[in-house]
């Protein structure tokens, strides 16, 4: 290709434009979008945990009316749940048991972790929280009670297969 061709008509490198990195799980970003039951999502903010070096993200989730949380972390192996908020009137985080629904939720670990946030999640960029993860008896739902300073944010869950998933990357 000569001088005045590539001037006036760029390379075939600018023509193809940036590269897409493949999406999966663990690389979600803001704007990108996922189908989960039925139901599109775009992914509207991003908080990656972090305690001691223990590293997972949660994805707010936001569809027509519904906004929902996609957890994803690696332990032994890929850990997915899918949460909504809820509110749990004069609840004590630590506790070493919650009432809730009708079922019993045993607190099964704790610990706190600083965060890096994206997208609508921004505003707790750099922040340290205080998180307790509960279990039912049946070992089928879970209660997550983060603590944001004076603020307590809960949070029912269950755990969903990554196969459930479809993701459409958004830039």
């Amino acid at each position: 290709m000569g001088f005045l061709s590539r001037l006036f008509y760029g390379t075939e490198k600018d023509k193809k434009g940036p590269a897409v990195e493949k999406r999966t799980l663990r690389n979600l970003q803001v704007k990108d979008f996922v189908t989960y039951d039925l139901l599109d999502y775009e992914v509207v903010g991003k908080i990656h945990y972090n305690d001691s070096g223990y590293t997972w993200d949660a994805y707010q989730l936001a569809s027509a009316g519904k906004n929902i949380w996609l957890s994803v972390e690696m332990d032994d192996e890929l850990e997915v749940g899918v949460y909504e908020k809820i509110r749990i009137p004069g609840l004590e985080p630590g506790k070493k048991e919650i009432s809730y629904d009708g079922k019993t939720y045993f607190l099964e670990e704790q610990g706190r972790a600083y965060v890096t946030s994206f997208g609508r999640s921004e505003n707790v960029n750099g922040a340290e929280m205080a998180y307790y993860e509960y279990l039912d008896e049946a070992g089928e739902s879970y209660l997550s009670v983060e603590v944001w300073g004076s603020e307590v944010e809960v949070s029912k869950g269950y755990e969903i297969e990554e196969y459930e998933v479809t993701i459409l990357a958004g830039s």
